[in-house]
């Protein structure tokens, strides 16, 4: 194993934190969930990274019970690994401008080299300026204010053009997203959301209709919306297409149309601003990863390369209730695919050791 641990002890932190430069990364909504699917990943060296030092993020006001991490990082011989509950107030008419958060975003920002951001429920409409479709759920308001207004801070966006972005005193820091955390950073720089791919996109108003789809256009397993089957994926597999000019990891030349899991319906509809699209659905009708034109190191994709299931090959679900189980990793390997999940943990972890 590559990684050598920063022994720091466990504590939960209110607002005064001392940190060091040594490959400190920020992870927003550090939920007991996405602990154990980040771990999974340095424990079994899919990222690898020396001297790392990870600091979970999120708010005070979440609905998520945060007990519940710190009770996994307690049980377990995670000591690299901090919480940081945010205190100061946040409110939806103060997201894009200085806020009481703005000192704490620009502490954590000067004293990590990357930031992710990870995926969740439907962002609130009013925080990019439309109304709520009947087919959008709002479950954590709270969580959402802070993320759109933390990637406000870092990039800047349409709804505030005097304001500096973090980013300009450091163009090369880390800013990674997966699903939510697109969608988040595309609203936070200015951007706007498709509320429902199936009604918005595709005109179709039936789950039956969706699954009679041609699969590349279908974004989770609505099978779920049928059938009570905890053997069955709540995503899908799909390919993408990837614009080789811009491509997602690096110089990479392998698949263009690597096969991906995607479980969302949700999608970006104006682009933020400063925002590149370098990849999308086969179809061309959704946008599946974003960059910046401007900080090279800003990457936001709308589907999940961070799954256990997609690299332990002991975890068996399928799409429909009469097809065989099989693991994820199983699944992207028939397609020539598994690689470029691998490639993409490769290039992030070269890039966050590569920032000085």
């Amino acid at each position: 194993m590559k990684r050598v641990l920063v022994a720091v002890s466990f504590v939960i932190f209110s607002f005064n934190i001392s940190f060091s430069q040594e490959n400190h990364l920020i992870l927003v909504h550090p939920t007991e969930y996405n602990l154990k699917l980040f771990t999974y990943l340095i424990d079994h060296d899919i990222v690898e990274i020396d001297n790392l030092k990870i600091t979970g993020v999120y708010h005070k006001n979440e609905v998520y019970d945060y007990s519940e991490s710190e009770d996994f990082l307690a049980k377990n011989n995670y000591p690299f690994i901090n919480l940081k509950k945010i205190e100061a107030d946040i409110t939806p008419g103060s997201l894009y401008t200085e806020n009481s958060c703005t000192p704490i975003f620009t502490e954590l920002f000067e004293n990590s080299k990357g930031i992710f951001f990870l995926g969740g429920p439907d962002l609130p409409p009013a925080i990019y300026g439309e109304q709520m479709s009947l087919l959008t759920s709002m479950t954590d308001p709270y969580r959402h204010y802070m993320e759109a207004s933390f990637l406000f801070h870092l990039l800047g966006g349409f709804q505030n053009n005097v304001f500096t972005p973090l980013l300009e005193s450091n163009p090369n820091y880390i800013v990674y997203a997966i699903c939510l955390g697109m969608q988040t950073m595309n609203i936070a720089t200015g951007g706007t959301m498709i509320q429902d791919i199936p009604a918005e996109v595709y005109n179709l108003s039936f789950v039956e209709e969706v699954l009679a789809s041609d699969n590349n256009a279908q974004h989770r397993n609505y099978n779920n919306n049928l059938y009570i089957d905890s053997t069955l994926f709540s995503g899908n597999f799909h390919e993408i297409k990837i614009n080789n000019q811009l491509p997602i990891v690096g110089n990479y030349s392998g698949n263009l149309s690597p096969l991906i899991y995607s479980n969302h319906h949700q999608a970006i509809e104006k682009l933020g601003e400063d925002l590149d699209v370098i990849a999308t659905s086969m179809d061309g009708k959704i946008i599946e990863a974003i960059s910046h034109k401007k900080y090279p190191n800003v990457l936001g994709i709308q589907f999940h390369p961070e799954g256990t299931y997609l690299h332990n090959p002991e975890i068996k679900y399928r799409k429909n209730p009469t097809d065989e189980l099989k693991s994820g990793k199983q699944i992207l390997i028939g397609h020539r695919s598994y690689d470029f999940h691998l490639e993409y943990w490769k290039n992030f972890s070269d890039k966050l050791e590569a920032i000085h």
